[in-house]
């Protein structure tokens, strides 16, 4: 027998190549599963898993920065969705041109208003059916305990601040069409040529650009394409880089335009150098992937640790991270190509995230639970996979009845964990003292925390988190301006002017100091200050109508009712809802006709 017949009736295989198939295995191209009749169980259970774990969420407020929607005039006015499109910078205090997020937020305020349940309800169905798409997805890769990976998806406790937290609809949103784009491409990928693929690459790439227009983080999508190429060949060709470039190019395009955007209206330089940038990155993955595996101790901004190119714990992580990855590498022959696979989708989904370029958060933390909502996939396929295929090839039916046992187990202690910390959410005092509890040092969480306790006013306990926050910031002036406002409602008026001047000398222009200043005039009836310091306020925010509405007051208190009712139109203008506005632009009004009579 010559040796090409006895290496083929050895099942000789190529390199790389596993010898038996493993949850890392390389699998053949998978055919279109039939998911309504193959999941009909599955897929509702699997649902109402996702739903179930989330129910705390939908008695839930608005928290944190849900206000930069609730604010939005765009989201409030029937030509909003003009705005929110072609004039995004009118969206205060959102740097990003996400516009498919805010549409939503749009068409929600038409339907309820800005009643919290709805906005939370529609972000727990995203995640369901994101849930159910990570199942089609996974069984259309062929990946073991298929099942069982969108089960973890659903029910895993670090997507709780993209799905419990209105805001972060965009992590659902993205992760949506991501998903969606992920799906379309595989079936272009294997159908064959001349047959309806054209129409599935045109619909992926649109559901690509879909998923930038709602994050940008979904610009790693056409890098995951190539990694599942290489995972299901060994090997990407030229071809493959071919077809993925217009996903390259468009990506590209929309993530520099957002940062563009970004930069034009929140200028950022942290003055990371490379070496401290890779540090950071290498201390991330490995922080990232803890809480993915042992999810304890999760909160909304955790500690932010010190960086320096001279720290060895720093070049330690980094060093790990490349033994990690030369060692899949080396062993892809024994245990397939499926975990180097599964940790490159990681690493590269987070990448946007891990430090390379600057975002805002950074300030305040180099890691957050929502940034791995999309990434958690990779390592979730490797270890459930792996798991899944370890509980088949068990001696008896009984151990594999207990593994099954083990995985329920699992998905419940999951399950109960999610619905614990999805609670966290409820309002702002329950986010932020939990943020407190956990990182006593979080920047700005004693102040919004304090911003909470005053807004149910509790104001002897906003003090106190006020003075923390002063204590952590001496030079902000806000933390004292915050200080001053929680004194005068508890009528320690000389106190508060104290700390409202200390405010305006560390900044004559400090929007929040001048507030305060101008209501402890009023408090004080000394209207002709109050008068001046609301025309500053004016001078440094035009579209504050709270500073319209005190000049006006103060104006309508001097006995100049003709000029206050100016003011009191223009604040009445800027902000319709407001009541104590209309009431005081009425006073204003018969005032003058009583003059007039």
């Amino acid at each position: 027998m010559s040796r090409g017949k006895r290496g083929r009736k050895r099942g000789r295989r190529p390199p790389g190549a596993p010898a038996r198939r493993a949850a890392s295995a390389s699998p053949p191209s998978a055919p279109e599963p039939r998911f309504a009749r193959r999941e009909a169980l599955a897929a509702p259970v699997l649902a109402a898993l996702a739903v179930g774990c989330y129910l705390p969420a939908l008695s839930a407020g608005f928290v944190w920065d849900d206000r930069v929607f609730a604010r939005a005039l765009a989201v409030r006015d029937w030509d909003g969705l003009w705005r929110i499109w072609f004039s995004p910078s009118e969206i205060e205090d959102e740097g990003h041109y996400w516009p498919l997020v805010y549409t939503s937020f749009w068409l929600e305020h038409k339907l309820w208003g800005f009643a919290p349940a709805g906005y939370h309800a529609v972000n727990v169905l995203l995640h369901a059916v994101n849930a159910l798409l990570v199942l089609r997805l996974a069984e259309r890769l062929a990946v073991p305990g298929a099942w069982l990976v969108a089960a973890v998806f659903a029910v895993h406790p670090l997507h709780v601040e993209s799905v419990a937290w209105v805001i972060e609809r965009k992590d659902l949103l993205s992760g949506l069409f991501y998903l969606s784009a992920f799906l379309a491409w595989l079936r272009f990928a294997d159908a064959p040529r001349g047959g309806r693929g054209g129409r599935d690459y045109v619909l992926a790439l649109a559901l690509f650009a879909a998923g930038m227009l709602c994050k940008s983080i979904a610009v790693t999508l056409p890098a995951a394409f190539l990694i599942v190429s290489w995972w299901k060949r060994g090997r990407v060709t030229g071809g493959d880089l071919l077809r993925t470039a217009p996903f390259f190019v468009v990506g590209a395009a929309m993530a520099v335009a957002d940062v563009s955007f970004y930069e034009a209206r929140e200028p950022l330089s942290l003055g990371y150098t490379a070496v401290e940038r890779l540090q950071i990155a290498a201390h991330a993955l490995w922080f990232y992937a803890g809480k993915l595996l042992w999810p304890d101790g999760l909160t909304a901004i955790y500690p932010h640790w010190e960086v320096g190119a001279g720290d060895p714990v720093a070049w330690g992580y980094v060093a790990a991270w490349a033994a990690v990855a030369a060692a899949l590498w080396f062993l892809r022959g024994r245990v397939g190509r499926g975990p180097l696979a599964g940790v490159s989708f990681f690493a590269v989904t987070l990448s946007p995230v891990l430090g390379f370029v600057d975002y805002g958060y950074m300030q305040f933390s180099f890691v957050a639970d929502r940034h791995q909502y999309l990434a958690g996939l990779g390592p979730m396929a490797v270890f459930v996979g792996a798991a899944a295929v370890g509980a088949e090839r068990l001696p008896s039916a009984v151990w594999r009845r207990c593994a099954a046992g083990v995985a329920a187990a699992a998905l419940i202690v999951l399950a109960v964990l999610t619905w614990r910390h999805a609670g966290v959410y409820r309002d702002g005092v329950t986010l932020f003292a939990h943020v407190v509890a956990h990182n006593p040092t979080a920047r700005f969480a004693h102040r919004n925390l304090g911003e909470a306790l005053s807004a149910e006013g509790r104001w002897d306990e906003a003090l106190a988190a006020f003075r923390v926050a002063a204590e952590q910031a001496p030079d902000d002036d806000r933390d004292h301006s915050n200080v001053g406002a929680a004194l005068v409602v508890l009528d320690r008026l000389d106190e508060a002017e104290e700390r409202l001047r200390h405010a305006l000398s560390l900044d004559p222009k400090s929007a929040y100091a001048l507030q305060n200043m101008a209501s402890l005039a009023v408090r004080r009836e000394r209207h002709g200050e109050a008068l001046d310091l609301y025309r500053r306020l004016v001078e440094v925010d035009p579209r504050n109508p709270s500073a319209h509405h005190g000049v006006g007051t103060a104006l309508y208190f001097l006995g100049r009712p003709a000029e206050a009712l100016e003011a009191l139109e223009r604040a009445l203008a800027l902000d319709p809802a407001r009541g104590d506005i209309r009431t005081n632009r009425d006073e204003a009004l018969a005032a003058l006709e009583r003059l007039a009579r």
